[in-house]
């Protein structure tokens, strides 16, 4: 049975838009984007979900601790489940918060870290070798209760779908843009409705059904 784990952030945990931020949601299995991928790859797949709200690619964050760097989250993911055939990596979102000062070129210098952990002969090795698909989260927008947080991510993060396409080519793993097929939501401008997920949990299907 093939093994499908998907890396990310909130919207891959499912957070639905946040109203208020001092309140904890999270959509049910019938909405959230991983759920509907594995449905729509059919029967004889097996799913870990892997989505920690606030994850980063690379950067331990000072307010919601040092766990939050995906660095780390990758590594134990990979050494707690397994084996894995497939691994969907779609982080970034956090990385342009105003708190990390990164450029596009940093983020994607991180999203590059992770992308060595999971093609290293370790990891590769221990799971009889499995695809990455990289997936590029759309733009966020600076609207809503946490705006401030991203302030000044809504430019940084329209520059990286063409920087994460090019790693993607020049490290061999396969490409989704969300961009161009989902929005964020208008509510607070990060996280997906669920409409989104469905759009987007039936686009990641097809693409791990190419790899």
């Amino acid at each position: 049975m093939p093994t499908l784990l998907t890396f990310g952030d909130s919207n891959t945990h499912g957070t639905p838009p946040i109203v208020n931020r001092s309140e904890y949601h999270r959509f049910g299995a019938d909405v959230r984007w991983p759920q509907v991928c594995w449905r729509a790859l059919g029967a004889g797949w097996d799913l870990v979900e892997e989505g920690l709200p606030g994850r980063t690619a690379q950067y331990d964050d000072p307010v919601m601790g040092a766990h939050m760097n995906g660095r780390d989250g990758l590594k134990i993911a990979l050494q707690s489940h397994g084996p894995v055939d497939v691994m969907t990596l779609m982080l970034g979102t956090n990385d342009v918060k105003a708190r990390f000062a990164s450029t596009p070129e940093m983020v994607v210098a991180g999203i590059a870290g992770l992308l060595d952990i999971a093609l290293s002969a370790e990891m590769q090795t221990r799971h009889g070798g499995f695809k990455v698909l990289l997936i590029c989260p759309p733009p966020v927008e600076e609207v809503g209760p946490i705006a401030g947080e991203f302030f000044g991510g809504a430019a940084r993060s329209r520059a990286l779908p063409p920087l994460y396409s090019a790693l993607a080519r020049a490290r061999g793993v396969g490409f989704l843009d969300a961009g161009p097929m989902i929005t964020v939501s208008p509510v607070d401008g990060i996280h997906y409705a669920p409409d989104a997920h469905l759009t987007l949990g039936r686009a990641v299907a097809q693409a791990v059904q190419a790899l």
